[in-house]
């Protein structure tokens, strides 16, 4: 999968042929080049961009001086290529888009992760991915040290709001679901959101989960929600939790926290491709 998302990336950015590069690199040209880090962070993307070379051109020479998820500093060359310079040019910038976006999403987590350190929380990300680009921003949590929550909607089962309410509320929709399941044979984990105290009580006397969901809850509340599911169920926050309320959060005892912005709200790592 990770080869077709390079090989669209790069027909979107080559189109019918690099004509800057064309313009003024002999084809016989000889080159060198490193990726340099401009800010401190965790690397991520290198196999991905090693990729990008060789789809380009097979015969570049790629190193790679790091591995995913190691720290870098600003300063740190993080990989080097040679061959002709005209493929080097040509994959530059794609090279660039991948590396620096992943970098960013595993720089943003390890960021957030040392946040929990000492606590039994885990931190999630959530399907909030760019299109075609989930696996690798996932990765790329992993590599920051988070914890992928569900892939996709195929791997396990979440019963959001929306859900709850156009089947009929909440004891229906556990229970079409968990027939669902018994039709079909399949083995999903069952995850539903509750939006109160209220709706957790209606939960934990059904039962027919396996993960509680506490959605947009404050502190006091999520506390108290913590305390009346014991270890019954899994439990998860979620909802507008930010790098200053995170720790606050987890200090309640809640089994993991789900941050959307890990993957929909970050800022690349900068990184630089330069000539030798």
């Amino acid at each position: 999968m990770t080869d077709e998302i390079i090989r669209m990336a790069l027909r979107e950015d080559i189109g019918d042929g690099d004509h800057s590069t064309l313009a003024c690199i002999p084809p016989q040209a000889q080159g060198r080049a490193r990726i340099v880090a401009k800010q401190d962070g965790i690397i991520c993307g290198l196999e991905v961009g090693e990729k990008v070379f060789h789809q380009v051109d097979p015969e570049l020479h790629v190193e790679c001086l790091l591995r995913d998820g190691d720290p870098v500093r600003s300063g740190d060359v993080v990989l080097r290529v040679a061959g002709a310079s005209a493929s080097i040019l040509t994959a530059e910038r794609t090279v660039l888009n991948f590396m620096q976006r992943l970098s960013g999403i595993a720089t943003q987590t390890h960021r957030m992760v040392a946040l929990l350190d000492g606590l039994d929380t885990r931190l999630l990300d959530t399907r909030k991915t760019t299109p075609n680009m989930r696996m690798l921003e996932k990765y790329a949590v992993r590599c920051g040290g988070g914890t992928n929550h569900r892939i996709g909607l195929y791997d396990m089962i979440m019963l959001k709001d929306n859900h709850i309410d156009f089947a009929g509320g909440i004891e229906a929709a556990i229970d079409r679901t968990r027939d669902y399941l018994s039709r079909t044979g399949r083995q999903l984990r069952i995850e539903i959101e509750v939006r109160s105290l209220a709706e957790l009580e209606r939960v934990m006397q059904h039962g027919g989960v396996d993960r509680i969901m506490l959605d947009n809850f404050d502190i006091p509340t999520l506390s108290e929600a913590v305390r009346r599911i014991g270890r019954r169920y899994d439990t998860e926050a979620s909802g507008g939790i930010t790098e200053a309320t995170l720790r606050s959060y987890a200090e309640t005892g809640v089994d993991f926290i789900s941050v959307g912005a890990l993957t929909h709200h970050i800022r690349s790592l900068d990184l630089s491709l330069v000539s030798d």
